[in-house]
């Protein structure tokens, strides 16, 4: 199933009790786990985050906006930050194979149910706009709560997208829309004058011209007697935390304040905080697949047999050199063998069991365990590579550093070498008993044979480019290459 993150802003910051009714529905829905709930007293907001798939989700965020719409009154509510709604923004963010289209989608649905069910207007925004001008919340949200009363009903501008075109008399209006991940990021000046915090607010958010991909205001916290810059980092590839900090601090001594510290609100993807790792401790290629955590998770979660295909598949999309391709190669080889077995098990009579079917099966089930092996040993065999590489590197006079490097492109050669062996010869044995399955299963061992193909071509792949580096160390590579031929001629 489809994953998202779904993060509801509420108007309620200070009552702890009256929060948490309105995040218990979200609790009880099962495929739903609440990651995060901050609040905040000056800004008087909660920021929620959800995971789940889509239609819990959905149903979750419902039910929470529901409580809220009763529990939040915004004809007696002030606080620092903007808002439009009791409910104030509910993004969903696809996360794994969703994509930004199916977040689209649940946001319609979700702003349909809303705006039929609770009568509260509803403005998509962000990806799920309608209207150009509503891709932007700030324009969405102008006027806020009080001056929207009016405009709603009168100016064919902010007519919501969906219920009623007057305001709910309480829960006021809701922003649902889909984005991309965004970081809440705010910055605390070493001053209390709001109008610096303003000043620099402006000269770094991009509508201003400033950074792109952020969005900034000026706030007055008055339990910190200090200005902060709260900041919308809507896209941290193109601006990151770092850069977004510093631009802070460059436009505040200007006006002779300095930062005191910042804060992120919410979750974080943790390769934010590597970026500004990587850019404060000037380190030099650093490899993220060397952090401890990571390198732990690739090893408790990365046992054959162990790890989801969903985390598996984040982890070959991630940027890092492993998993790659090898591994993906032995991975194709496993998931063939498994539905070679489904199409044998389906083809094999109890009664009277051929032994043709029966010896194919059993080298396909010997394969699939095998191959498994294979995916996390193509990972180790290039790691083992980089690290004799760098050992080259760092101590070019040592001796050892040769026969070990040389070592490690054998080893790195020969793994990816038997995932194509097996591939082929499994391939090969299930198609000499095609003609003995049930012809109802055809195109599962047409997909099956494909994947021993594909198996087969990217293993070699892998085979030849370590041939190259053997090649270039001085190795005898002729009996690799003629094996590399024979298994891409099929003889």
């Amino acid at each position: 199933m489809k994953q998202f993150e779904c993060v509801p802003n509420f108007s309620e910051g200070r009552d702890a009790d009256r929060i948490e009714r309105i995040v218990a529905p979200a609790r009880a829905v099962a495929g739903v786990t609440v990651l995060d709930v901050e609040r905040n007293a000056d800004h008087n907001r909660c920021v929620v985050s959800l995971v789940g798939e889509g239609d819990a989700l959905l149903d979750a965020v419902y039910r929470m906006i529901e409580v809220a719409s009763r529990e939040v009154d915004l004809t007696h509510h002030a606080g620092e930050h903007p808002r439009m709604g009791a409910t104030d923004v509910v993004p969903f963010v696809p996360l794994g194979e969703a994509t930004m289209a199916d977040a689209v989608r649940l946001a319609e649905r979700l702003g349909e149910r809303v705006g039929g069910h609770l009568a509260i207007p509803v403005f998509l925004y962000a990806a799920a706009a309608r209207r150009p001008e509503r891709s932007d919340l700030a324009k969405v949200r102008e006027g806020q709560f009080e001056r929207l009363r009016t405009a709603i009903g009168t100016d064919p501008a902010r007519a919501p997208d969906f219920g009623p075109t007057k305001i709910h008399p309480t829960a006021g209006a809701v922003a649902i829309g889909a984005r991309p991940v965004l970081i809440a990021y705010n910055v605390y000046l070493t001053t209390p004058e709001v109008a610096v915090a303003k000043k620099v607010a402006k000269a770094v958010r991009a509508r201003d011209g400033g950074l792109p991909e952020v969005k900034a205001l000026g706030f007055e916290i008055r339990e910190r007697n200090r200005a902060q810059v709260s900041m919308n980092l809507t896209d941290y590839r193109v601006t990151p935390m770092h850069r977004a900090f510093e631009a802070v601090r460059r436009e505040a001594a200007r006006y002779g304040a300095g930062v005191e510290e910042s804060e992120i609100v919410g979750l974080v993807p943790e390769d934010a905080l590597f970026d500004a790792a990587d850019y404060y401790l000037q380190l030099h290629a650093f490899d993220r697949a060397a952090i401890l955590e990571r390198k732990v998770r690739s090893v408790d979660e990365g046992a054959p047999g162990h790890e989801s295909i969903a985390s598996f598949t984040s982890r070959l999309a991630a940027r890092t050199p492993t998993p790659g391709g090898g591994s993906a190669a032995a991975l194709a080889g496993a998931v063939a063998s498994a539905l070679g077995e489904m199409v044998l098990a389906y083809s094999i009579d109890p009664a009277a069991p051929a032994e043709p079917l029966v010896a194919a099966r059993s080298a396909l089930a010997e394969g699939r365990r095998r191959f498994l092996g294979l995916v996390d040993e193509d990972a180790r065999s290039y790691e083992a590579v980089r690290t004799a590489r760098r050992a080259r590197k760092e101590r070019p006079d040592d001796p050892a550093v040769g026969p070990a490097v040389l070592a490690a492109l054998r080893s790195a050669a020969a793994v990816p070498l038997e995932t194509a062996r097996r591939a082929a010869n499994l391939a090969e044995s299930l198609a000499a008993v095609r003609s003995a399955t049930k012809a109802a299963l055809a195109s599962d061992l047409v997909t099956a044979v494909a994947l021993f193909r594909a198996a087969v071509e990217g293993a070699l792949a892998n085979v030849e480019i370590n041939l190259a580096d053997l090649k270039t160390a001085g190795d005898s590579t002729a009996e690799l290459e003629s094996e590399v031929a024979r298994l891409r001629s099929g003889r």
